[in-house]
């Protein structure tokens, strides 16, 4: 049979490698260095001679070392250590990160008897820590106080930033921006600092507000439009609005995503309707939910085909925020709940030297193009499809641990239109995927112009649950990016939307292993799928 770097087999099974090590190393230091590392509690020595062995090694059983090709080659494979695994597996309470603790610098000063100016004068790396650990809002009003200028009511409460004009624009005054942007993006922080600082439309700099969720109550969420973008062609952001601030999952409600994601669709409709000729809409509009599909609908009928271009959709989503005190940005730019979304185009002109004479075209880039890669190498090797084996896979899957008073469900939630599952190859220790099914045609959404009403409200719920159990387990930085195939001439393509949701973890940085797409991973994906399980309930 051919061989697919892939876990996934046209048996409709998964397959995965098992290192069973068993070696001899030949010793080949010449000196001894014996040394005493410290006392046990009866005062004898422990030194390290375990580490000077005189003769050569033989290691007849290490720990086996189950090795996972992704159901995608490009994303590289996993490997599971069967004795972290194992641990997991007997105790669930592994899998979960502590709760924050408690920080007030300003309450420690005044109980231990200490000039509370102390504050003012520590050192920039511990301003900045104690900017991202606090959860004294006392400790970070006063750094607020420090690192910018601001205007306040005379009660106290702040009303704006305090602002200079420069040879180009007016600015605000900011003494210190690694520690504004620290401060800014702690949930601690009260509200009236956060609006000032950086959530008040304009706060940030002056992207223009193109779309709107308007404030009914329940919700409110801003689209900006990044002017000036790495990526090209009309870069947007969904922001929740001053008046809607969401810092943590814990207050993200359905609503909330229902707005986010509706400019998205929306915006992508809207740009796909001008491109083919469709009638203008009105402009200063917001598009109702009814709305949004009867456009959709004209979009996609059968006289268009030939006119919808070949783009594809970008969407993801950065959530937390943090600093090192190193002044490393370990995560997103901001942590206020937001979205980002534009649309990528078929190709791009390509140069060689000189910028002003084109040397012919490629194709832009878009990572669901990886997928249909993927999709057409698997039927070329073996003439089926590889997301009926995957889901034939995923139905039927079986631990690697052998262990049948287990949970083998990889499976967290699901409807009739999409799929929340724990893929058997994690690039993360706990990511999670969203995949649409098949609609009633047996074909596979495979971008937002394939999904109707009903199957977009299944992606936003899916969304959110994922989110949701995530944070239940105290993940509090989550990366998610959606893979979709192109529109237009690749409708044919039987390929699921697909997202992933992929968080980081305090010991997990990413580094030397995932630099060559070799992710380390704890556990097994069917003790997660359990414990995600456990937190939707």
């Amino acid at each position: 049979m051919s061989h697919f770097p892939s876990c996934i087999s046209p048996e409709g099974r998964f397959q995965y490698g098992i290192h069973k090590p068993a070696y001899t190393v030949t010793n080949l230091r010449v000196q001894l260095r014996i040394q005493k590392l410290g006392t046990l509690p009866d005062r004898s020595a422990v030194d390290n001679r375990m580490n000077f062995p005189e003769a050569n090694l033989t290691v007849t059983q290490a720990d086996w070392i189950f090795e996972i090709p992704n159901p995608f080659p490009f994303r590289g494979a996993t490997f599971i250590d069967k004795e972290w695994a194992d641990a997991s597996a007997n105790n669930y309470g592994r899998i979960g990160l502590p709760a924050r603790k408690d920080v007030s610098f300003s309450d420690l000063l005044i109980q231990t008897g200490t000039d509370t100016g102390l504050l003012e004068k520590l050192p920039a790396p511990l301003l900045l820590t104690l900017a991202t650990c606090s959860t004294d809002p006392e400790d970070l009003q006063r750094l607020a106080a420090l690192c910018c200028d601001l205007d306040y009511a005379a009660d106290g409460t702040p009303t704006g930033l305090q602002y200079k004009k420069g040879r180009r624009k007016t600015r605000p005054i900011i003494h210190d921006h690694a520690l504004f942007e620290a401060i800014a993006n702690n949930p601690s922080l009260p509200d009236a600092y956060k609006t000032v600082m950086v959530l008040r439309p304009g706060a940030q700099g002056d992207s223009e507000i193109v779309g709107e969720w308007p404030q009914d109550g329940q919700t409110h969420v801003f689209e900006y439009l990044r002017r000036n973008s790495y990526i090209a062609g009309g870069h947007y952001a969904a922001n929740m609005a001053d008046d809607a601030v969401r810092y943590s999952i814990d207050t993200l409600s359905a609503a909330d995503m229902k707005g986010l994601r509706h400019l998205y669709y929306q915006r992508t409709y809207i740009s796909l309707a001008a491109r083919i000729g469709i009638t203008p809409l009105p402009e200063r509009h917001q598009l109702t939910n009814e709305e949004l599909e009867i456009l959709r609908q004209a979009i996609i009928q059968p006289e268009n085909e030939g006119k919808l271009p070949r783009s594809s959709t970008l969407w993801g989503w950065n959530f937390g925020f943090d600093y090192a005190p190193s002044g490393y940005r370990l995560h997103a730019s901001h942590q206020q709940i937001h979205q980002q979304y534009a649309m990528v185009p078929e190709a791009v002109e390509t140069f060689s030297g000189d910028p002003e004479r084109p040397v012919g075209t490629q194709p832009a880039y878009s990572c669901g193009d990886m997928i249909t890669k993927v999709i057409e190498e698997y039927k070329g090797l073996f003439g089926r499809e590889l997301f009926d084996d995957y889901l034939t896979a995923i139905a039927n899957n079986k631990r690697m641990d052998g262990r049948t008073d287990r949970e083998s469900d990889l499976i967290v939630w699901q409807d009739e239109s999409v799929m929340l599952f724990v893929p058997k190859a994690q690039t993360s220790q706990w990511e999670l995927q969203l995949m649409t099914r098949k609609d009633a045609g047996g074909r596979f959404p495979g971008n937002i112009l394939e999904t109707d009403a009903q199957v977009r409200a299944s992606l936003d719920t899916g969304i959110l649950c994922a989110q949701k159990v995530l944070a239940a387990l105290g993940a509090r930085m989550v990366t998610t990016i959606e893979y979709a195939k192109r529109m237009g001439a690749g409708a044919h393509i039987h390929q699921p939307l697909l997202y992933a949701f992929l968080p980081r973890l305090p010991e997990s940085p990413g580094a030397f292993s995932e630099a060559q797409l070799r992710f380390i991973s704890g556990h097994y994906p069917e003790d997660f799928a359990a414990v995600c399980r456990l937190q939707l309930r």
